[in-house]
This record gives C-alpha cells, structure tokens and sequence, in this order.
C-alpha cells in the first residue's frame, strides 16, 4: 500500500514517516513540505534517522497524490482544503487529522469524499474514540440535572482552542441528550457570567509545557461527580491509528469515515 505524507517534515509528520516506514503491508510513497522548509531535498530516511530510501522531500503535493494509495494529511485547514480537491482529482484516499477546522472546511472534505474515500477524526488514539462512546452513553443515562464540562490541556505550541478532541468530546455528550453542540456549549468565562446554564456543555482549556493531551469529561450534580478522563503520553499513539485508517481506506468506495468506521465500533 502506497502511503504519502504531506507537512511531512514537522514534529507529526516525522512521526508518520517512522510509523509507515515500521508497518508491514505499507510502503512510503513520498512526503511534501510546504515551498521554503529546510526539509525539502532531504531523504525520506535520513529525514528521521533510518537509512536512506532514494525518496527526497518535495513540494508538489499534486506528484504525491498521483503517485500513492492513500496519503495522510495532518497539516493545517487551509492546506487541507486544497489536498481534498487533489485527493478528490486523482482518486487518492485521504486520511485527516488536521484540527481547527470550520464548517466550511470540513463541507468541503464531505464534497471529496464523494468522489474518494476520506477519513477524518479529531483524535486518532484508540483510548479516545473508545472515550467519545462512553461519553455519549454516559450523557444519555443520566438526567439534565448533570451538568457537564469538557476539560483539556495541551503543549504550549498548540495554537487552536478548545482542542478539536475536547469538542468531539462536546458533540458525543450533545449526541447523548439528542441536541446540537453549537446550540448549548460555552467555551468562554470571563467577569461576571451569572449562574451556569442547565442543559449547556462548558469547555475549559488550558495550555503548558509539553502535554501531548489530556482530556476529562465531567459529569456533576448535587452531591456526586463522574470523571472520564484520557492522557496521552506519546504522539505514536496518534500516528500508529492514522496509519491503521490509512491501510483501511485504501481501495474503500468514496464516502467520509470516521475512526468508529475504521475500527468497527
């Protein structure tokens, strides 16, 4: 299976590069970077630590889509946007775990994916996507008069907020009580903000050192409280689970996935 990465030579896209090049049945491609990165003409290999491949760091994303199975985009919404018009030209799977992105962005992820099969998921950890249903169970069990609040910590680098796991997070709870995130979440306090909304889903997001992320969904009310919590404490989680979807799309018909689709939850 013909893997390519774009952004390949930032912090996760070399750790995509090790998880592809360390999976049987896959085979690197290709990697791009953006035009002016000190990692364009460097060996694929090389690039993180392992022997050389004969395969150097580009910046035509368009080569890469033309030349691979699948490719695995955890870049930014913009050049995300125009990836899912070039996985959409050249029939290429495409795997996403770009966060931050807007209504607009992921509309137009949906419009590629009628043409090739695209994988999106805020967060590619196994523990996650297992947390996002007992989220939803949870939320649907107990009565409105649990409040509840999403929790999530992150490296100081990250430059979206809240995280785009802590709002999956957001959305499973809302899908448990059958209403819309947009409508009932709060993501800021600040002053004088009078007494909590029943009903609504609060945020709170904190950001330090190196915490590869942290998340914990909070169920409250008079007297008792249920935690659901998940640490991250390695970024291989992430790719190992991005590649895992990756050899799953590969030959998939065109239609938009998640991870419950990709690990039949």
């Amino acid at each position: 299976m013909r893997v390519g990465i774009v952004g390949c030579g930032g912090r996760m896209g070399q750790m995509l590069l090790r998880e592809v090049l360390a999976t049987p049945g896959a085979t690197l491609s290709g990697g791009t970077e953006r035009p002016g990165s000190p990692s364009l003409g460097r060996d694929l290999g090389t690039l993180v630590g392992a022997d050389p491949l004969g395969v150097a760091v580009t910046d035509d994303p368009a080569a890469l889509f033309r030349d691979s199975d699948v490719v695995i985009d955890f870049t930014s919404p913009a050049a995300t946007v125009a990836h899912a018009g070039l996985a959409a030209e050249h029939g290429t799977a495409l795997v996403v775990g770009t966060t931050g992105l807007s209504a607009a962005d992921s509309a137009v992820l949906a419009q590629a994916a009628a043409k090739t099969p695209v994988v999106v998921a805020a967060n590619f950890s196994l523990g996650v996507n297992l947390l996002l249903g007992l989220v939803e169970k949870v939320a649907a069990t107990l009565g409105p008069d649990w409040d509840i609040e999403v929790l999530e910590m992150h490296h100081r680098h990250k430059v979206d907020a809240p995280s785009g796991t802590a709002l999956a997070l957001g959305k499973a709870a809302a899908a448990g009580r059958g209403v819309e995130l947009d409508a009932v979440k709060d993501t800021v306090r600040d002053g004088h903000t009078g007494a909590r909304v029943p009903g609504h889903i609060g945020f709170a997001t904190l950001r330090g050192g190196d915490v590869v992320g942290d998340h914990t969904v909070m169920f409250a009310t008079e007297a008792e409280r249920v935690e659901l919590t998940h640490k991250a404490g390695d970024r291989r989680i992430f790719a190992r689970g991005a590649v895992r979807a990756a050899l799953w799309a590969a030959g998939k018909p065109a239609g938009l996935y998640g991870m419950k689709d990709v690990l039949g939850l």
